[in-house]
């Protein structure tokens, strides 16, 4: 917690629904710390707390580079999502939620669904991303990792045009099908990989895509690789196999480590740093706080930004002779420091 500044970790458990949950509070800087609810079968809880850790500093930086009036935090659930959600799990972790006082507000992530969200409202009023409001955020997080991809290949290929260029695309959730079916109308030529084969299928079948096995997408002949599933897929093992000039998804935390920032720039690849790529979700969720409610022309307007957003974080990159990622960590910690100076 103080190597990383985090406010606040919490550890709940609730033996009746059997819930085992961790809520990492990073920032309130700017305001309460809203980040997804993630719900994930873990190794251990020491597995578990690293990922919460991570993705909770994470969007400290991603809602203040969207320019949000809120801090950064996360919640993570040791389930599996296929086999252990149930309504009363959800509805312990909202009296969990709420026990924070507001400090924490949650939201859909990897493993839950709008209708989770119902279940935890319930239980508190700590939870955005309801199914009558803003609804599943994966739409308009592909739009906005849609928008940064372009304004990437404008960085590297001096033009956004994507007819021909190959995109290959690691991960076909909610996310990553839906940015692939926008690439594809755009003319793109996809190559996919996916742990689960109907979503492969799908993608070969509607959107003419190729199929390579989940390692195998590292090595393909592409412009851009678009990592959307989970992180820390940029590491050692995995830069120097990379063809693509332009790095370009939805996941979070895509580099392992900060240095795997510096060893993209090295290779002359582009970076569309993550915390700014992916914020359309949380632009789109955090609509929901405004005075009167959601409105999603407002939302999507803000989203439809991220490109600008990214494009200058690849220009200051340049300026400074720095990797794309410390850029984008500069932008961010302008308005932290602002905040903390006027606190």
């Amino acid at each position: 917690m103080q190597a990383a500044g985090h406010e606040q970790v919490t550890f709940f458990q609730d033996e009746k629904t059997g819930l085992k949950a961790i809520v990492a509070i990073h920032s309130t800087v700017l305001g309460p710390a809203l980040g997804g609810c993630r719900v994930w079968p873990y190794e251990n809880e020491a597995a578990a707390l690293n990922d919460v850790l991570r993705l909770s500093r994470a969007m400290t930086y991603k809602n203040s580079a969207m320019g949000l009036p809120l801090g950064g935090g996360k919640a993570v659930i040791i389930a599996d999502s296929t086999v252990d959600k149930t309504p009363a799990l959800f509805e312990a972790f909202g009296r969990a939620v709420d026990r924070l006082g507001g400090r924490y507000i949650t939201a859909q992530d990897v493993g839950t669904a709008p209708e989770d969200m119902v279940a935890i409202r319930r239980q508190t009023q700590w939870v955005a991303g309801l199914p009558k409001t803003s609804g599943d955020p994966s739409p308009a997080t592909a739009f906005g990792v849609y928008s940064g991809l372009k304004a990437a290949l404008r960085h590297a290929f001096g033009s956004d045009d994507l007819t021909g260029r190959r995109v290959a695309v690691q991960g076909l959730g909610a996310v990553g099908m839906s940015l692939a079916e926008r690439l594809y109308a755009d003319g793109a030529q996809l190559v996919v990989a996916d742990i689960a084969q109907k979503r492969i299928d799908q993608a070969v079948k509607e959107l003419g895509a190729r199929a390579v096995t989940s390692d195998e997408i590292y090595d393909v002949e592409c412009d851009v690789f678009a990592p959307c599933a989970l992180g820390a897929v940029i590491n050692d093992d995995t830069v120097p196999r990379l063809t693509a000039k332009v790095v370009a998804g939805s996941a979070n935390n895509q580099l392992a480590e900060s240095r795997h920032g510096d060893a993209l720039k090295a290779r002359g690849i582009v970076y569309a740093p993550d915390f700014i790529i992916n914020g359309g979700g949380v632009i789109n969720v955090s609509d929901e706080l405004q005075p009167g409610g959601y409105n999603r022309e407002r939302a999507y307007a803000l989203v439809g930004d991220i490109g600008n957003k990214v494009a200058r974080a690849l220009a200051l990159a340049d300026e400074r002779g720095i990797s794309t990622d410390a850029a984008a960590v500069m932008l961010a910690e302008e308005r932290l420091q602002a905040a903390r100076q006027t606190a």
